[in-house]
């Protein structure tokens, strides 16, 4: 599964925090450190293991604690149009061309 960043949702620092906020749907959301660097991540569309893969390596977390926080997280922001969840690509798929 690729998570990617969608709407139109801002973000700022205050204090120790990241809010991103949708001023077309009115909502805000607040950000721990690590909710952060997981928006940070995906500002390029990313594959959950490679989210969960980079995060255990800068965080002291067993990887079946990270992929549940992670996917608990990333679900809170689909909820509210902040990410959508894409298939991965097929196999062999390396852009547009159409050549392997």
């Amino acid at each position: 599964m690729i998570i990617r960043k969608q709407g139109d949702w801002l973000a700022a620092k205050v204090g120790d925090e990241l809010l991103i906020m949708s001023p077309e749907k009115g909502n805000y959301v607040g950000m721990t450190e690590a909710g952060a660097r997981i928006w940070e991540l995906i500002e390029t569309p990313q594959d959950l293991d490679a989210i969960c893969a980079q995060l255990q390596e800068e965080y002291e977390v067993a990887p079946d604690v990270c992929r549940a926080d992670v996917e608990t997280f990333l679900s809170d922001l689909a909820k509210r149009g902040a990410v959508a969840f894409d298939p991965p690509p097929p196999a062999g798929h390396f852009g547009d061309s159409g050549n392997p």
